[in-house]
């Protein structure tokens, strides 16, 4: 346990109200109800993100691939994100990141490279949230003037700025609270519409193809890379820090949680992806909203919607690094103290900054779906989620069982290596088609 102790070590323990050590940290911790919780990870799967699913995962596949692969990634997803949930309380030590569970189990190098790794998903994840909300803005404005005065980069240095705001008044995840009711309207107003006017569109339209589009080569890796965009679709990455905010018992209310998340809260998901790949087959955008047809005014409310629910939703997926600043820092007290408030305006918009920046400069949304999934969701998700659970209860599991966890670890690793090959190919080919700062 000597490493346990390094990865700890300055780091002041508080005791809750039984015996499990928490670390210190400048957000709150513990005060949200399980339902709650169940919310921040229904906003996640349920985000904009979804009005890419029926072009990005569903033409890759197809109907009978995309059908069983959506299915077995929700099954694979809850019981990888149930293992980590299981290990919060691990060692008498209520783990509250991701790094401090890895640290704590496999010495101080596996912190700093699952930090790294994490670090890696949450921006990549937040640079497609920019660019899905300038989409979305787009979308918005070309309804009522298509003049190409303003472009892609243009909505998407709005959307960071807009961004910004939010994460300056919002100083922690539980602060959330009346902004996830928000984001619940909000998503059910785009998935509605976007699900309704699909639906329309598809029983007045003329035969369509579901035909898998490309050569074999380029199907075998449009398939890996949409494999990985459907693990992305159903995990975070930062489950022990979403975990830490939830009241005791902490392991029971998380179960509630992600039982909510994998059950009601993918059925919204289910229907909209679906209903889009059925209504235009193949030729289906990777942003829903720009294939449906129907009143400007109902498709601008689900545009509008759509960057509304995206700037609350990159919240969720950048509170790590804002944790992770501000308790380095020591930024305590109240969120409108000139220095606290200071310090927000300061680090979070140039964290932000950064974000747009690679946003408008990369737009390419499916591509940073599967390198995502690829380089960070793989190993954070699944295979350190395996592995992890493998070391903490090597004791008490049979033989059959361990060779399952090390059949999971072996399996996710090909996969991660295939999609990360995928993925840059991907890139590497939208880089010829589209130059930087491109109006998609």
């Amino acid at each position: 346990m000597d490493a346990t102790s390094e990865v700890h070590s300055g780091s002041k323990k508080l005791h809750d109200e039984e015996t499990a050590e928490i670390p210190e940290t400048a957000h709150q911790i513990s005060t949200d109800s399980w339902f709650q919780v169940g919310f921040v990870l229904t906003t996640g799967i349920n985000s904009a993100y979804v009005l890419g699913y029926s072009g990005n995962v569903m033409i890759p596949l197809g109907w009978i691939g995309g059908v069983i692969g959506l299915i077995l990634a929700t099954a694979i997803s809850l019981y990888a994100n149930a293992l980590i949930a299981k290990l919060h309380e691990y060692g008498g030590v209520r783990h509250i990141r991701y790094r401090d569970l890895a640290g704590f189990i496999y010495g101080k190098k596996a912190y700093s490279l699952t930090w790294g790794l994490q670090y890696v998903n949450l921006f990549m994840i937040n640079t497609g949230f920019i660019i899905l909300a300038g989409q979305a803005l787009k979308a918005a404005y070309v309804l009522f003037k298509d003049d190409h005065v303003m472009k892609l980069p243009h909505f998407i240095a709005i959307s960071g700025f807009v961004c910004a705001i939010f994460a300056i008044g919002i100083p922690h995840l539980s602060a959330l609270r009346i902004w996830l009711g928000f984001s619940t309207v909000f998503s059910l107003i785009y998935i509605v519409i976007a699900f309704v006017l699909s639906l329309q569109d598809g029983l007045q339209a003329p035969a369509r193809s579901y035909d898998i589009p490309g050569t074999k080569i380029s199907r075998i890796f449009t398939t890996i890379g949409a494999a990985a965009s459907l693990v992305f679709a159903f995990n975070t990455g930062m489950l022990p820090e979403i975990q830490a905010t939830v009241r005791k018992p902490v392991v029971e209310n998380m179960m509630k949680a992600l039982y909510f998340q994998f059950t009601a809260g993918v059925l919204p998901l289910y229907a909209v992806c679906f209903v889009g790949y059925w209504a235009y087959g193949n030729k289906t955008s990777s942003y829903l909203l720009n294939n449906v047809s129907g009143p400007i005014w109902v498709k601008a409310m689900a545009n509008i919607a759509a960057f509304l629910q995206t700037v609350i939703a990159l919240h969720i997926f950048a509170s790590p690094m804002y944790e992770y600043l501000d308790t380095k820092f020591g930024i305590k007290g109240s969120p409108l103290k000139i220095q606290n408030l200071t310090f927000r305006i300061t680090v979070r918009g140039g964290y932000l900054a950064i974000n747009t920046l690679v946003s408008a400069l990369l737009p390419f949304l499916g591509d940073f779906m599967s390198l995502t999934g690829a380089i960070s969701t793989f190993p954070l998700t699944f295979i350190l989620a395996n592995h992890m659970y493998l070391m903490a209860k090597k004791d008490k599991l049979t033989s059959a069982q361990k060779l399952w966890h090390w059949l999971n670890v072996g399996f996710f690793a090909l996969l991660a290596v295939a999609a990360l090959i995928s993925a840059l190919r991907l890139i590497a080919v939208d880089s010829k088609t589209y130059h930087v700062f491109a109006d998609l």
